[in-house]
């Protein structure tokens, strides 16, 4: 990777570059990447505070997915999700990409009627869905409780097939290598402080090393990026929250698909390695912390083991929390803010591992052409004040 110590050794001139992108997660190193591999773009930074894809990159639950409802999120999501379908061998990188099928389980007559809802709006946008009753929720993955006495009753489900799983860890490295390869810089360990906005335009970022001139400033720093915005001298309508995972012992495989439960708030696969990785909502509270409260791991666990007996005398390994973003409409930001020059791609709940790709190239090309790319359109700042919500509630900010 780029160590370029250089930079702060000789303050005038400062070092230029076309773009910085702020955060060195999945989202702002794809961005590097496409901004690389789709338009020549090649001076670019990406500053992270930390260490690379050590945030919210590092704790996800890997789940991958475009069953959405409204057409503006089925078509950013399912051109992520063919971005992923061939995304191993662009990278020339092994994901650990598996498409298992992702199974959303219907509990009420609600829940019943929304599946069926979203499987019909998937079908009418490309999108492949599914409705399975209960029985066939059991041939497909029958390790779930399906009976009728049961705590949570299984009325049915819906699946996506292309949906699955993929290494969170093999992504982060592998756009990082590509990335390095283009010769764009990746500066670890840099915290931005503030911006030299003059006449609204952007200048240059201040970090804790220094100032960097820039053409154009990137924000893709998820559950920060409020925070940076302020530091710009503009709001942004997000709420940061903690959401809780965590992952078992290693166990033989007895979990071949995704299935997830809205109603009760869990979602469980099983990763490569064998343990099983679960996630629950998101905490009520508003948070900076990777950490969760006790009760909501708890009741996590407890849901679990009415849909999974078997799992019953599984022990846990490890817990921990990311922090999410979540929009008034629980759908991302992307495009120009108030300040010319300055970028914001964030807010995206619970969506953000499954629109990596989807979300780098968009952002890539919004950035490249100083204009939103036609994905990026309603997904607008302005939304806000204009009234144009996409609300997806029903799948974010609960379950993956």
């Amino acid at each position: 990777m780029s160590h370029p110590d250089f930079l702060w050794r000789n303050p005038d001139p400062r070092p230029s570059y076309d773009v910085i992108i702020v955060g060195a997660g999945g989202h702002g190193l794809a961005t590097a990447y496409y901004l690389a591999e789709n338009h020549g773009i090649t001076n670019v930074a990406v500053l992270e505070k930390g260490w690379l894809a050590g945030g919210n990159m590092a704790r996800n639950t890997t789940i991958i997915r475009s069953n959405y409802l409204w057409d503006e999120s089925a078509a950013i999501y399912e051109h992520s999700l063919k971005l992923w379908e061939d995304l191993s061998a662009a990278l020339d990188y092994d994901l650990q990409f598996s498409q298992r099928g992702v199974v959303n389980l219907a509990h009420n007559l609600g829940d019943v009627r929304e599946g069926r809802r979203r499987v019909n709006a998937n079908r009418l946008n490309g999108v492949d869905a599914e409705w399975l009753e209960a029985d066939e929720v059991k041939k497909f993955c029958p390790i779930v409780n399906v009976s009728d006495d049961a705590r949570y009753p299984v009325l049915g489900a819906t699946l996506q097939r292309r949906g699955g799983i993929a290494k969170h860890d093999h992504v982060a490295w592998a756009l990082a290598r590509k990335a390095d390869a283009h010769g764009i810089d990746l500066i670890q360990n840099v915290e931005v402080t503030g911006f030299d906005i003059r006449n609204n335009r952007v200048r240059a970022v201040h970090t804790t090393k220094g100032a960097i001139a820039a053409g154009k400033v990137a924000l893709a720093a998820a559950g920060h990026t409020s925070v940076l915005a302020a530091k710009a001298g503009f709001p942004l309508p997000l709420q940061s929250h903690p959401l809780q995972a965590l992952v078992s012992e290693l166990l033989e495989p007895v979990l071949d698909c995704v299935v997830m439960s809205n109603a009760v708030h869990v979602y469980v696969s099983q990763a490569h390695k064998g343990e099983l990785v679960m996630g629950a909502g998101i905490d009520a509270y508003n948070s900076y912390g990777q950490r969760g409260a006790f009760h909501v791991i708890e009741a996590q666990m407890a849901a679990a083991l009415e849909l999974f007996p078997v799992f019953s005398r599984v022990r846990v390994l490890r817990t921990w929390a990311g922090i999410v973003d979540v929009s008034p409409d629980a759908s991302p930001i992307i495009g120009h803010t108030p300040v010319d020059g300055l970028f914001v791609n964030a807010g995206w709940g619970t969506g953000g591992f499954k629109a990596t790709p989807g979300s780098g190239w968009v952002y890539a090309d919004t950035i490249a052409h100083d204009r939103p790319h036609p994905l990026a359109v309603p997904f607008a700042l302005e939304r806000f004040t204009t009234g144009a919500l996409i609300d997806e509630h029903g799948a974010a900010a609960v379950a993956h």
